[in-house]
């Protein structure tokens, strides 16, 4: 049986929060244009969950 780590919940929960962000970024654009600090926060934001994907898996 497999053993949840608190460093797996902390990654899915980053995975989630990046795919939520994502969809919110991506409305926010639709609806109102483009904001260049908002794609740069969820390029940041998807840098560190991969980061942390990662390090779980090495």
């Amino acid at each position: 049986m497999p053993r949840t780590t608190n460093g797996s919940s902390a990654t899915k929960t980053m995975g989630v929060l990046t795919v939520g962000a994502l969809v919110a970024v991506t409305a926010y654009t639709v609806a109102l244009g483009s904001n260049g600090w908002l794609w740069f926060g969820w390029v940041v934001l998807g840098l560190i969950t991969l980061g942390m994907v990662a390090t779980r898996s090495a």
